[in-house]
């Protein structure tokens, strides 16, 4: 996006959704100019390497050393990460069960019954 001869600001979370893209997409960790390359963009070394630190501090990746720098990898698929953040959210709350029940409340048919299905399956041991 070009505004005005200069680069316009991306939507917050756009560039990190697109990290996380590439890195799902991988079949083994890699290192911020692998990611800047699968990217397709221009973008200054740093600017990976920021994004890349700030989502292993939050536990959304995993990152191994190569060489004098790192390696990174999701720490979870994308299902995992959005069911993680719900939790965060849930342990946040005094009032679980009113949050829960709100929450319930709000569901599709489809997904109210899919919820069902899902913890009758998990009462079951499966």
């Amino acid at each position: 996006m070009v505004e005005d001869g200069r680069e316009a600001r991306r939507p917050q979370g756009e560039l990190v959704a697109e990290v996380l893209a590439v890195l799902w997409a991988a079949e083994e960790p890699l290192t911020p100019q692998q990611i800047n390359a699968e990217l397709g963009r221009e973008l200054a070394r740093t600017t990976v390497t920021t994004i890349l630190t700030r989502l292993h501090e939050k536990g959304t990746l995993v990152r191994t050393r190569a060489g004098r720098g790192f390696a990174y990898a999701a720490a979870d698929d994308a299902a995992g990460l959005a069911a993680g953040r719900m939790r965060r959210e849930l342990e946040r709350e005094p009032h679980r069960d009113l949050v829960l029940k709100r929450f319930v409340s709000s569901l599709s048919e489809d997904d109210e019954e899919a919820l069902r299905r899902l913890l009758r399956e998990s009462g079951d041991g499966a």
